[in-house]
């Protein structure tokens, strides 16, 4: 039997990345296998591919054309391969994440975006994809807080995570039925409680 594929995604600030590791432990605790990785990243290259996406400007094809190139290897080498082992993946955004920053906030055009989704992974789509979501000032504190180096994503202005929070909204408007909405400003407790409900649905 296939196993099943989960994203997170949200805005900088969401804190979804905390849970991810949460909740491959508890699908583990259910005698799965699960295995945690991130986008752009999860191979060899696309980590080199994300250090450059990270940290060095480029125009914007350039930009969407290697955050799929990543992609495609990182399907290659371990989504699609675990996948069909039957085991399941969780993962640290995808596509979705594409369409909304280099789509919405950067504005590239849906049509470019759709035929490289086609191209690389046309015939696989999450099987749940939970978008921590809470308004953007919130977020913004968050980052300001931050003890690290910001990313150039996260160095953006507010009007740019403004347009990507509503391009994953947009998303999740479309697609209700993979797309479900956590509400990032609840406690570690709250979030927790709502990640365990949703993931029963599609593990029972």
């Amino acid at each position: 039997m296939r196993g099943k594929f989960i994203t997170f995604e949200g805005i900088d600030g969401a804190g979804k990345s905390s849970h991810v590791e949460w909740l491959a432990e508890l699908l583990r605790q259910k005698g799965l296998t699960v295995h945690v990785t991130r986008e752009p990243g999860g191979t060899e290259l696309g980590e080199k591919l994300r250090e450059l996406l990270l940290h060095s400007s480029m125009d914007l094809e350039t930009e969407t054309l290697l955050m799929f190139a990543a992609r495609r290897e990182h399907l290659a080498k371990l989504i699609e391969p675990a996948l069909a082992a039957g085991e399941w993946v969780i993962c640290d955004r995808f596509s979705d994440a594409t369409y909304a920053y280099q789509g919405g906030g950067r504005g590239l055009e849906r049509s470019k975006l759709q035929q490289l989704e086609q191209w690389v992974h046309g015939h696989l789509q999450p099987d749940l994809t939970l978008l921590f979501d809470l308004p953007l000032d919130v977020a913004r504190e968050r980052i300001a807080l931050a003890s690290r180096v910001l990313d150039r994503f996260e160095q953006e202005r507010a009007d740019f995570h403004e347009r990507v929070r509503q391009a994953y909204l947009e998303r999740w408007h479309a697609s209700p039925g993979r797309i479900r909405v956590i509400d990032a400003q609840g406690s570690i407790d709250e979030i927790r409680k709502s990640l365990e409900i949703i993931a029963a649905t599609i593990y029972l």
